[in-house]
């Protein structure tokens, strides 16, 4: 069953484009990274999945129903994890909880008992009397995704969740999102963090100027617009260029680096090492970094 299915999805602010006719669907039990750099359309995409901004033309439709017309009942089964902290300051950190399950109809003693759950799943249970205000960016955050998550969403989306967190947050909140997806709960998630993308996903949208430009398993994403293997060559000689200039050879010319993109053990890499290392090299394997930069380019954006 498919739990997103996108049609032809265009948004328009007046006569700017952030999505350009966009089509893909989400699965149910699977865990979809959407990728881009900033201003590709990757919020714009989410925030017409949960009805907060309306779809410009085209469908979207959410658990079989569409956003445009049944957006009340989509709600009902969505949890959403904002890239701002849209905490209550003035509440406590049970309290968030409590208060948000009213607002899904949720009566007192099945709040406290989901709330109890989720501050023991997110370790929170030290903090429950704790307001927002001290917690610190890590503390908040789960903090997000547990309220999100009060509910027991159907679909969980989450807007670039770890975004300004220390590694020891992000790695705590990497934990209970792989617990989640062991659950089988459907999510979605947009990161500027490739690792985390690599790590979590099952697949990946990459997105750019609005579109789709690349999409599929993070595996199969390296092995076809990078390479498994990856050479980097500090101050590349005349000498290399020429060689790359005869051979069909995948590489960037960065003028003062050069990477070249290989296959594991192949002949290139002998070839290179033999012909070419000198100096300064680097043997590494490919990443999902190198197919972002690759696809959507390495100049700097407004």
């Amino acid at each position: 069953m498919n739990i997103i299915e996108a049609h032809d999805v265009l948004k328009r602010y007046g006569t700017f484009t952030a999505v350009n006719g966009i089509s893909f669907q989400v699965q149910s039990g699977e865990f979809l990274g959407l990728l881009g750099p900033n201003g590709a359309g990757k919020t714009s995409a989410i925030r017409m999945m949960y009805g907060f901004s309306p779809v410009t033309s085209g469908r979207m439709m959410v658990f079989g129903m569409d956003i445009a017309t049944e957006w009340r009942a989509i709600r009902t089964r969505l949890g959403v994890c904002q890239q701002e902290n849209t905490l209550d300051p003035d509440l406590t950190v049970e309290q968030n909880l409590l208060i948000y399950a009213r607002y899904f109809n949720i009566n007192g003693d099945r709040a406290r008992r989901r709330a109890e759950e989720l501050l023991e799943f997110f370790a929170l249970t030290g903090k429950r009397d704790a307001k927002v205000v001290a917690l610190s960016g890590g503390l908040a955050r789960r903090l997000q995704l547990a309220r999100a998550l009060m509910a027991e969403p159907d679909l969980l989306i989450l807007d670039e969740p770890t975004t300004g967190l220390d590694p020891q947050s992000r790695h705590q909140v990497w934990g209970r999102l792989a617990e989640l997806k062991k659950r089988g709960l459907t999510m979605l998630l947009t990161t500027h963090y490739m690792d985390e993308a690599e790590s979590l996903c099952d697949r990946l949208l990459i997105m750019d100027h609005g579109r789709i430009i690349a999409q599929g398993r993070p595996r199969e994403l390296i092995a076809e617009h990078a390479a498994e293997s990856v050479i980097e060559i500090e101050t590349p000689g005349q000498e290399l260029r020429d060689y790359l200039r005869r051979h069909p050879v995948k590489h960037d010319d960065l003028g003062e680096r050069v990477i070249i993109y290989a296959e594991t053990d192949g002949e290139l890499d002998k070839e290179v090492r033999e012909r070419f290392c000198m100096a300064s090299c680097l043997f590494r394997a490919g990443n999902l970094e190198d197919v972002f930069l690759r696809l959507t380019g390495r100049e700097l954006r407004e």
